[in-house]
């Protein structure tokens, strides 16, 4: 846990120079380790090759001496022939030198004369038994020293092998040499390993450290204008093209955020402005004792009725636009046509001199059903609010799609972009009740529910909003 905590407390830099020093260390020491090896088995290959090769009659024997000494043959022949006076064999053991040294199948050896006693294994004994084939072991001498042998059957002489020895100390001592200088060379390469991991590390995180850089200053100053030069096309600089659009994001979210306050303050000053005056009237004659005509008063409490239920909608209309987006549409399954009912009614309350004409099919919805009914009445509000005294306003909900139909004067051509615009009214709109944000809510909701909606002229005069939301005729089965 202890060492878990250290390496948390690593800078990535170190970290990264840690792990390629590690990296690079594991790499060297396997790649040393698997040289020792197949080093020292081409080393073991050439000695046994040279076991193999070497002739058994007088390899390896030291110079006759020299008072001539009767013999009865090979070497082998005269080990063979003292084995029943026992080993003749010096003992000593020089390097370079080759023993030779005959095992008999009951285990029995018989040393050569002026050559090493070599210990003999069970694989020896096996070879002269006729139980295995000629093998090459590694063994030792009386005295212990390390030998590699090659014992083989003796084709002449049933019951008999014979072993053919070298001492390991040359190639011991090789093998030593070798692993002394790997290791150097593997720590010389793990140390420069970890300086290159340091300096790649360095390098590598440089677009990093800039990148940390802007977002401290971001942190600090608040400036959202900052932006990284991005280079290339690898991970930082997709790092970096993501944090300026983050920030672009940033930037047009407070800018929509302070335009979303001036232009609600400038809609609340003339509501407050009318409602302050209206108020203050009503107070001055109170307090001077000299009371209003009944019908001023009338106009004047209805005014003030009206800029309140107007302070009413715009906090609604606020409210329903500072609401988060959704991502996605709501899993609520809502019938659109008992939404259009409900707004129907709102809207024959709101225009008692018009005529609503409906045409209303079964239409079910993907949504959030309030934001729903909320759009639709911003909808049919807006074709009462242009419609003339006794005019005509045609709805009609089929295939998904519902149209709305007035009678008023329609919008200008140039107009069309804007009207789903915060706050925006056409020029011949700013006499009228509103706040200009009941299109933008209808907008969002419609987007919201995965649906889309358009303004347009309509022929002989007056404006159509169509809004079609993606649904179906009947409910979902469940």
């Amino acid at each position: 846990m202890r060492g878990r905590g250290t390496a948390r407390r690593l800078t990535l830099r170190s970290r990264l120079a840690l792990l390629t020093a590690l990296a690079v260390a594991l790499a060297v020491a396997g790649c040393a380790v698997a040289t020792w090896f197949l080093t020292r088995a081409e080393l073991y290959r050439r000695l046994d090759q040279s076991l193999g090769t070497a002739p058994p009659r007088g390899v390896g024997f030291r110079p006759p001496p020299a008072q001539p000494v009767p013999r009865r043959g090979s070497p082998i022949e005269e080990a063979l022939a003292d084995c029943q006076s026992g080993p003749r064999g010096t003992g000593e053991t020089t390097p370079f030198r080759i023993t030779l040294q005959a095992v008999l199948a009951d285990g029995r050896r018989c040393t050569v004369p002026d050559s090493a006693v070599l210990v003999v294994e069970p694989v020896d004994v096996d070879v002269a038994a006729g139980r295995a084939g000629e093998v090459f072991h590694d063994g030792r001498t009386a005295d212990g020293t390390p030998m590699r042998i090659h014992t083989r059957a003796d084709p002449s002489r049933p019951g008999v092998a014979i072993s053919v020895a070298s001492p390991l100390a040359e190639t011991e001592k090789s093998l030593s040499n070798l692993a002394l200088l790997l290791a150097a060379v593997a720590a010389v390469g793990v140390l420069g390993a970890a300086s290159a991991g340091l300096l790649v590390a360095r390098a590598g995180l440089r677009p990093v450290d800039r990148l940390t850089r802007a977002v401290e200053h971001v942190a600090r100053t608040q400036d959202l204008d900052v932006r990284i030069p991005v280079e290339g096309a690898d991970e930082i600089a997709r790092l970096s093209r993501s944090f300026n659009m983050m920030n672009a994001a940033l930037a047009g979210s407070r800018d929509r955020q302070q335009q979303l306050i001036a232009d609600a303050g400038h809609e609340l000053r003339t509501p407050l402005t009318s409602l302050r005056t209206n108020i203050d009237l009503l107070m001055r004659s109170e307090e001077t004792g000299r009371r209003l005509p009944p019908d001023t008063r009338r106009r004047l409490l209805a005014s003030v009725r009206a800029q309140m239920r107007e302070l009413t909608d715009l906090v609604g209309d606020l409210l329903e636009l500072s609401r988060p987006a959704r991502p996605e549409p709501s899993g609520e399954t809502v019938a659109l046509h008992e939404v259009l009912a409900r707004a129907l009614r709102r809207a024959r309350l709101r225009g008692p001199g018009l005529q609503l004409v409906e045409s209303v099919e079964p239409w079910f919805v993907h949504g959030d059903a309030g934001s729903l009914e909320r759009a639709v009445v911003n909808l049919l509000d807006n074709a009462v609010k242009f419609s003339p005294a006794g005019g005509t306003v045609r709805v009609r909900l089929g295939g998904g799609e519902l149209t709305v139909h007035d009678e008023g004067p329609g919008i200008a051509p140039q107009d069309l972009p804007h009207v789903f615009d915060r706050f925006w009214r056409s020029p011949s709109a700013r006499s009228l009740p509103g706040s200009g944000l009941g299109l933008s809510i209808v907008a969002r909701v419609v987007a919201e529910s995965g649906g889309r909606v358009r303004l347009e002229p309509a022929p002989g005069g007056g404006t159509v909003a169509r809004m079609f939301l993606p649904g179906a005729p009947v409910p979902p089965a469940r």
